[in-house]
């Protein structure tokens, strides 16, 4: 019989750097190849090795453009991979600037290691430009709804997974030896009711799911709750003279945030303050937002079709491009807004904000997304009193707030619900990009309700999807 297997590769028992294995007879191909955030020995121990040959994939197949799920395609073009990389036109468009700019910080982050990392050894980047290039260049685009043939008897077809610009719901249909299966990879699961995007969808139902369970332990607050608890924050912020320093990814989270502040301030629920975005990544991802209105929700299309350039564009909001702009930030007296990247604080302009601001009670810092395990944020997030800053310690005097209602992954009762709607369900699913506490709770629930078959599968695990 035709070999069908697939391996979990990364985000396996863990939130970052996805990567799964498929097999299919004489092929095989990732679905997709992610960059692992966290210590910095052990990302870069995790990120620069493969447990299998770069050169023997045939195909990458992509499904959306955050880091943890494409930062590593370029590592594995530098390791010998030469197939195609499959995506939806958005995700091509954002990988451009988001693998640029990850190519960039690294090639930063190194010297700054070098420079003051005495005695250890030299380091160099996973990647450097020209290997971007080199993957940008193997891009090939489908749109959602048109299936295609990867290989001989493997048909593939795109879904909107809601989750950020292109991501994608990824289903595969394998034939042979007269038989048939279906194999659904869920990727990034949005959320329905979200600003700009469009709901997630439902594909026909699979034998075999792999699914995320991120937050597969909880339940987020509604969208009207965000805004109430951001409009509480900010001010809180400015009845103490402070900025609110905010964390976010450059590629969804800060378009989403944008659009309620604008929101918020259209309604007059908070005041008309200045709101920066500290990052050129996140001003370039909001051009290819502009340039993929029919992934809008129809409240965003009519926003853009009213021409005033919101919800990207209004009038207090400012994009921040020179370094010497951000730096500049930082020596204004008055309170304000700056949202940067990253969002789990392990690089970019966020972390020179925090370097000045987190010293100063007036201040507050908001989260807005998940933190991974042994990231800056994580720690910040969880109380930590000192933090290390570029080799400095800081010691936090300012407040520290969250907001998971701002997740673009689906929480546990969307994600039961969402694998109850298949038709028909899935026999088996698979567990992925979640710590073992939010698995094995969205595992318990799954079996309960839909009395499925559920697996967490260990890194290296690999699964026969013919049985």
């Amino acid at each position: 019989m035709t070999e069908l297997s697939i391996s979990f590769e990364g985000a396996a028992r863990t939130v970052t750097g996805s990567r799964h294995r498929i097999t299919f007879g004489e092929h095989s191909w990732l679905l997709d190849c992610g960059l692992y955030q966290g210590h910095r020995d052990e990302a870069e121990r995790i990120n620069r090795t493969f447990r299998f040959d770069p050169a023997g994939l045939d195909a990458v197949v992509l499904s959306h453009a955050h880091l943890d799920h494409s930062g590593n395609l370029p590592t594995l073009v530098a390791q010998g991979f030469g197939g195609p990389i499959h995506a939806t036109a958005p995700t091509t468009d954002l990988c451009a600037p988001m693998l640029g700019d990850s190519a960039f910080l690294m090639q930063r982050d190194v010297e700054h290691v070098n420079r003051h990392g005495r005695g250890r050894p030299r380091r160099q980047p996973l990647y450097a430009p020209q290997d971007v290039d080199r993957t940008l260049a193997s891009f090939q685009s489908h749109p959602y709804h048109a299936s295609w043939n990867l290989f001989d008897g493997v048909r593939v077809e795109y879904f909107d997974a809601g989750h950020i610009l292109g991501a994608a719901i990824t289903t595969f249909e394998f034939t042979a030896n007269g038989q048939k299966r279906r194999l659904c990879m869920g990727g990034d699961l949005g959320r329905a009711g979200r600003r700009i995007l469009k709901d997630p969808e439902t594909p026909p139902g699979a034998d075999v799911l792999v699914l995320e369970s991120t937050y597969g332990n909880r339940d987020h607050p509604d969208r009207d709750r965000c805004g109430e608890d951001l409009s509480r924050i900010v001010h809180r912020t400015l009845d103490r003279g402070g900025r609110l320093l905010v964390p976010a990814f450059a590629v969804g989270r800060t378009q989403e945030l944008v659009a309620t502040l604008h929101d918020l301030m259209e309604h007059k629920r908070i005041p008309e303050i200045p709101v920066f975005v500290d990052s050129p990544l996140a001003s370039k991802a909001t051009e290819v937002f502009r340039h993929h209105p029919e992934c809008f929700d129809e409240e965003t299309r009519r926003q853009f079709a009213e021409g005033d350039g919101s919800p990207f564009g209004f009038g207090r909001l400012r994009y921040v491009g020179s370094p010497e702009e951000s730096k500049a930030l930082n020596a204004r007296r008055d309170p304000c807004i700056i949202v940067a990247a990253s969002g789990m604080c392990e690089g970019g302009r966020i972390l020179h904000h925090l370097q000045h601001g987190l010293g100063n009670e007036r201040n507050t810092v908001l989260f807005v997304g998940f933190q991974a395990e042994g990231t800056l944020g994580r720690r910040l997030r969880e109380g930590a009193e000192t933090v290390s800053i570029f080799g400095e310690p800081v010691r936090r005097r300012a407040e520290v707030a969250a907001i998971d209602g701002f997740s673009a992954h689906a929480d546990q009762g969307e994600l039961v619900a969402w694998v109850a709607s298949m038709n028909p369900r899935p026999k088996r699913v698979f567990l992925v990009h979640g710590e073992m506490d939010p698995a094995a709770a969205l595992a318990e629930k799954l079996v309960e309700r839909l009395s499925v078959d559920v697996h967490i599968p260990a890194l290296g695990e690999q699964w026969d999807l013919w049985s």
